[in-house]
């Protein structure tokens, strides 16, 4: 089988979609992938960071690791997103993201890279599977191939169920409410075993 190259390229502001996005890490590793997990650049003044305490640690604690750039999607041929929601949407921190890469999709570069996506919210219906589905519309017009988890396992079940991509909700004090680290480990396979198909 092909060696599948991944980037996963997520925003978060409290932590959870950085947690989600490092077992997605763990597990591409382990199913043999070249994996890059970057952050989109935050767009938020540091006077609103500094309001909310959980958002200015997750700053402090993710100031490493690296910023996306158009070079992790033009160098992956996989490509996890993770992202919560805003209003239903995904953040705008992502969508600026996807945004500037029109260089790429004007050069046929985004042409069947396989993407898959999870994303967050206070509750379950709190628009976590519109964010998934807002970013797929996207990838649609990049000409992606969406590696969406279906029913594919039933640690989704587990998770909530979300045959979209891996969700979740969490409480006031940022925990997840859901365990949902094996159905983002199970999400993280499958896209690398579509894109080794597609990789031939």
């Amino acid at each position: 089988m092909a060696n599948v190259k991944l980037s996963i390229i997520y925003y978060s502001s409290t932590g959870t979609n950085h947690q989600m996005a490092k077992w997605a890490e763990e597990a591409a590793k382990e199913a043999g992938a070249e994996v890059r997990l970057v952050k989109v650049p935050e767009l938020a003044p540091k006077e609103a960071i500094a309001t909310n305490p959980l958002w200015q640690k997750h700053v402090d604690n993710t100031a490493d690791v690296r910023e996306a750039t158009s070079d992790d999607l033009d160098w992956a041929d996989a490509v996890i997103f993770s992202v919560p929601t805003r209003f239903g949407v995904m953040a705008a921190q992502m969508k600026q993201y996807l945004d500037m890469q029109g260089g790429l999709w004007a050069t046929g570069k985004t042409v069947n890279k396989v993407v898959s996506a999870m994303s967050s919210a206070q509750n379950p219906h709190g628009g976590q599977e519109a964010t998934i589905l807002s970013l797929y519309t996207a990838m649609m017009h990049w000409g992606a191939i969406i590696a969406a988890p279906g029913f594919t396992d039933p640690v989704l079940f587990g998770a909530g169920g979300n045959p979209y991509g891996t969700s979740v909700s969490v409480d006031q004090d940022g925990n997840m409410v859901e365990d949902v680290e094996a159905a983002v480990k199970h999400q993280a396979k499958r896209t690398i075993e579509i894109a080794q198909r597609i990789k031939g």
